[in-house]
């Protein structure tokens, strides 16, 4: 539970900084790294690399992501596993909601120093993309552990979310929609959210689906 904590906190300490009207130095350096020197409006890279990057943010989109849960949640239920599928959505919507509200309310403004390669349409803090790939892809693969309760399952789906969701982050900071600083307090609080979903709604989730599996059992087992 260590990792959860010091991730919330971490986001309170970037928000109450953020909300002080403060800034980093880092996230100016940081984001014309991705730029060549002296033409910020171009990222560096060849032009498929430009592509691909935008590829990697629309992963983390809406839409994105939105695919992923629909998917993730109808596996879960087809395989028996309402009470997980219904909690992995709870989690999902849920933070949905609150990334809209904290953009709104923090009101942060995107980068101004570089031309932006993707569209956007929202404030800045936290990156939505960050947060919200964090939350349902770590949620995903934490409510696949449990319904499998297989070690390495679980240990698959994590590495191949983290891998996901570190990319969808340097992404947003590629395309110039992002300040670092976004997209860190977006992981941080996503990993908080995920874990205590996984932690408490997950493992209810699932007893729950064990004891209702304890219950039918028996009523299923042929009478002599």
């Amino acid at each position: 539970m260590l990792v959860p904590i010091a991730a919330a906190f971490g986001f309170v300490g970037l928000a109450t900084f953020i909300a002080s009207g403060h800034s980093f130095d880092f996230d100016r350096s940081l984001v014309l790294i991705f730029r060549e020197a002296g033409d910020p409006s171009t990222p560096i890279g060849p032009a498929w690399l430009r592509e691909a990057m935008r590829d990697v943010s629309g992963l983390g989109s809406f839409v994105g992501l939105g695919m992923m849960t629909i998917a993730a949640t109808l596996t879960l239920w087809l395989c028996g596993f309402r009470h997980l599928a219904v909690g992995l959505t709870l989690s999902v919507v849920t933070a949905t909601l609150v990334s809209t509200g904290l953009k709104i309310a923090f009101g942060r403004e995107r980068p101004d120093i570089v031309a932006h390669t993707a569209l956007t349409f929202t404030a800045s803090f936290p990156s939505g993309h960050a947060f919200l790939s964090a939350v349902t892809l770590l949620s995903i693969a934490g409510f696949i552990g449990l319904a499998s309760r297989r070690p390495d399952i679980t240990r698959v789906c994590l590495w191949l979310a983290w891998f996901m969701i570190i990319m969808i982050g340097i992404s947003r900071v590629y395309l110039g929609v992002h300040w670092p600083t976004d997209v860190i307090a977006g992981w941080c609080l996503g990993v908080a959210w995920s874990s205590l979903a996984v932690a408490y709604l997950g493992r209810r989730m699932a007893e729950s689906e064990k004891s209702l599996v304890q219950a039918v059992a028996p009523a299923e087992q042929p009478t002599r």
